[in-house]
């Protein structure tokens, strides 16, 4: 086997990506004694990401979600922890990968970026956009081999072969976005990291987008880890879903499982915010008192103290467990116990 050998068990077998311990801080300037402060972005993150599935994270805007994907991808540095890529030809220790190694794993594992007007040079024709993978990396050897990938990519994306020699300002967002898509797919990717990457567009135009990602996945086999702040979006299309707090991990579960049995009190809070048709239902929401703290300094003992509805005296000093609750549902509470298994049937 390729790559980066890592010790026997050392990666769950089913795992396509499998995460450690992950901190990721950034320090705040220089001052002259003592250390900076730093932004605690991520904070001790564990996961595991299952081989050819839709992988969801969820949580309020600064909760550390995008900077976790783009750690996966290499593209943030790693303070601590380790991160490891498993697919059926190499496996590598992200935290401790060569150069060349890095450069393999470049075609591997790729980003859609969330706005689909930034994300497209306006003075590249759309062949060269999603060509320019290709090239960069040097996946083909000849235009004419580059052009074909070019050409089956974009029709499994749905976009014309006239499409191709226009310019990204004679498209719609959703036009725009499967642009996006077809460059980040183009070179094959095992691993895919879609960072709200239809949070910009109208809600018909979502559906349409998320439709497209899971025929893909399906044809080409992919890995995805699907970063969202919309938990109806994640619903429709996630395998499993890990809700973020402030750089940490609070609970994760099959989807099905959480939205029928969210256990942590923050989990419980953002599926009531979740709009809804029925009258019955309106109005009803949790509503969090005060705004998510500062990464710089965040709370002692259990992170969601300050603005937890049930919040008891121990949370404010005693960091939460991360303890599974039922098969493939864990959350890192206090006050959460284990189903037992007559529920699990139950349920």
């Amino acid at each position: 086997m390729g790559g980066h050998q890592l010790e026997e068990n050392s990666v769950i077998e089913s795992s396509h990506i499998s995460v450690r311990n992950l901190s990721v801080h950034f320090p705040l300037g220089r001052q002259l004694f003592g250390k900076p402060p730093v932004v605690r972005a991520v904070d001790d993150v564990s996961l595991e990401i299952p081989k050819g599935s839709f992988f969801g994270l969820v949580g309020e805007s600064g909760s550390g979600k995008t900077t976790l994907g783009r750690a996966i991808l290499r593209a943030a540095p790693i303070t601590s922890g380790q991160i490891f890529y498993r697919d059926d030809e190499v496996e590598y220790d992200l935290g401790d990968i060569h150069k060349e190694q890095l450069k393999d794993y470049r075609p591997r594992a790729q980003l859609i970026f969330q706005d689909p007007y930034a994300a497209l040079s306006p003075r590249m024709t759309v062949r060269d956009i999603i060509a320019e993978p290709l090239e960069v990396m040097g996946i083909t050897n000849t235009r004419e081999e580059t052009d074909d990938r070019v050409r089956k990519i974009a029709s499994k994306c749905r976009l014309n072969l006239e499409h191709l020699r226009r310019f990204p300002h004679a498209f719609s967002g959703g036009q725009r976005q499967r642009i996006s898509i077809a460059r980040a797919l183009v070179c094959n990717p095992r691993f895919v990291v879609a960072d709200e990457s239809v949070a910009a567009l109208d809600v018909s135009i979502q559906a349409d987008i998320l439709n497209l990602l899971k025929s893909l996945r399906g044809d080409l086999q992919n890995t995805f880890l699907f970063i969202s702040h919309d938990l109806s979006v994640v619903a429709h299309i996630c395998d499993t879903v890990a809700v973020m707090y402030l750089g940490t991990l609070v609970e994760s579960a099959p989807t099905r499982s959480l939205f029928s049995n969210p256990s942590h009190p923050y989990t419980k809070a953002l599926l009531s915010a979740i709009p809804s048709l029925d009258p019955d239902v309106r109005g009803k929401a949790q509503k969090l008192e005060g705004e998510i703290p500062s990464p710089v300094t965040p709370p002692s003992g259990c992170k969601f103290h300050t603005r937890c509805p049930v919040v008891q005296q121990r949370c404010k000093s005693e960091i939460p467990q991360w303890r599974e609750l039922s098969t493939g549902h864990s959350a890192a509470c206090h006050f959460v116990e284990p189903q037992t298994l007559s529920q699990e049937i139950r349920d």
